[in-house]
């Protein structure tokens, strides 16, 4: 923990109604950052009251990619002194207090019906204002009221704004913020059903589990003069308040939508954090990518581990600008981040994906495999292409990849016989022994060295990308070597006869 610095206590609240995507995920890396920074605490909390959209398996996907990421909460549903760490579950708490800001005159019953409020809205548009809340119900009776009630009216409890003066509020990022009271609207704190929405919600919640810092999407700009005047209401100390800068299109052209998220994944773009794991990206390599979009270190440091995030994040260097999802960035930070694992962690990360190809590769050789491939590795999902013939007990070699006008069936037949008869004679095949001979062999046939690289790739692979010639025959094998050299030779000598 820094020596100025106050343990801070973060909550990442989402809504369980999807799977946890980019946006959100950038929010959860944030707070666990300063959180774990200060040796604070992170704090997951589960905002269900919206039931209809609700999904049954969206939690415990959130869950699962926030240990996926490596950013565990320290406190949530399962864990923690503030329980219950789910809204639905905490009604009864956001209507105590729904009902002192009535009592204190901060809130009101509202019994307008939905036909009223449509028709109030539908005035609204043809006078060209925005869509607000008239005050109908702002100034009942206590009579008035307990009539209505009595009679079995629905009500809904509305925020009761000030309508004069001014509301200053403070952002991290933009500072000062002021509003003139005029334009607040009297929103909905509890619905008819009895159920709170965020606005009261998220400040009880906030409040009651003692979070000193709201990090939190820039959507909720709009609405935070009224979140603000709800603490103070109240009387309650408000938060440090951290709106995050939007996240565009990768063409920088407008914010994300819903209809270009579902385009994206189309298009085999990862939005969700599920998408990630499934495309063969690494956490660590996530991480690093959305850190960046809205902060940075300083301008010539873009590589970062999760300590050393953890190390040097801070909220001040927070840009409010909008940042575009730029995916190159991605597929460049995997491959930097693969490359960064020890080879032993980099082999217990592929082992999953040559399992569910089919392979079952011993310890040792997984190893050795992985060695072979680490560097060329960018996303996971290439490593069964890349390197699954090192399982295989025979392959089958392309003929049209050896075969072409500058190096006939005959040639091809003779040059493999011909590099199958220098690796019988070292007692070692390695880069060591055999490069220099296989080179004074293409200068001999009058080759390039490249067609007898390529022949002999094609000869052990099967394929015409592979890792480097000399880390596949120590894998594979003496014997086997020997043995694929001789199956091209001969498949190549049988089309050269024909």
């Amino acid at each position: 923990m820094s020596k100025n610095q106050t343990p801070a206590r973060v909550r990442f609240a989402p809504s369980p109604t999807g799977y946890l995507h980019i946006g959100n995920a950038r929010t959860a890396l944030y707070d666990y950052l300063i959180a774990h920074q200060t040796g604070g605490a992170f704090v997951l909390r589960i905002e269900d009251t919206d039931q209809k959209r609700y999904q049954e398996n969206a939690e415990r996907d959130i869950i699962g990619a926030l240990e996926w990421m490596g950013i565990p909460a320290d406190e949530g549903p399962d864990q923690g002194p503030h329980a219950p760490y789910r809204q639905s579950q905490r009604a009864q708490t956001y209507r105590d207090y729904a009902d002192q800001l009535v009592n204190s005159g901060n809130a009101f019953f509202c019994f307008c019906t939905a036909e009223k409020l449509a028709k109030t809205r539908e005035e609204q548009t043809k006078r060209n204002e925005n869509h607000h809340y008239d005050g109908t119900c702002r100034n009942l009776t206590a009579d008035e009221i307990a009539e209505r009630k009595k009679n079995g009216e629905p009500y809904v409890v509305r925020f009761k704004a000030p309508k004069e003066g001014k509301t200053t509020v403070t952002d991290l990022l933009r500072g000062d913020i002021t509003v003139d009271n005029s334009t607040l609207d009297d929103i909905i704190l509890v619905k008819s059903n009895g159920l709170a929405v965020y606005h009261l919600a998220a400040m009880v919640d906030d409040h009651l589990m003692a979070i000193t810092h709201v990090i939190r999407g820039s959507e909720w700009l709009p609405t935070f003069p009224i979140h603000a005047l709800i603490y103070r209401a109240l009387g309650w100390e408000e938060p440090l308040w951290v709106h995050l800068s939007v996240l565009l299109k990768p063409d920088g052209k407008g914010k994300m939508s819903k209809r270009d998220t579902e385009l994206a994944r189309e298009q085999g773009f990862p939005i969700f954090m599920k998408d990630m794991e499934e495309m063969g990206y690494i956490p660590e390599a996530v991480n690093n990518w959305i850190a960046l979009m809205g902060w940075s270190y300083d301008d010539k440091t873009d590589f970062f581990t999760l300590d050393d995030l953890v190390a040097k994040f801070s909220l001040e260097k927070l840009n409010p600008s909008p940042a575009a999802i730029n995916f190159s960035k991605l597929d460049h930070f995997n491959g930097l981040h693969i490359r960064n694992l020890n080879q032993a962690d980099f082999a217990a990360r592929v082992r999953p994906w040559f399992e569910k190809a089919g392979y079952a590769p011993e310890d040792e050789v997984l190893y050795q495999v992985a060695g072979a491939i680490q560097n060329r590795t960018k996303k996971l999902t290439e490593v069964v292409d890349m390197a699954g013939f090192l399982f295989h007990e025979n392959i089958e070699i392309s003929v049209d990849r050896i075969v072409n006008d500058k190096l006939n069936a005959a040639q091809a037949a003779e040059a493999a016989g011909k590099i199958l008869e220098i690796f019988q004679e070292l007692a070692e095949i390695t880069q060591e022994t055999a490069e220099i001979p296989l080179r004074n062999l293409a200068a001999e046939m009058e080759l390039k060295a490249g067609q007898i690289f390529g022949l002999l790739r094609e000869a052990l692979a099967g394929q015409k990308v592979s890792p480097p010639i000399f880390d596949i025959i120590p894998i594979i094998g003496r014997e086997v070597v020997l043995s694929r050299l001789e199956n091209a030779r001969d498949i190549l000598e049988d089309i050269s006869d024909k």
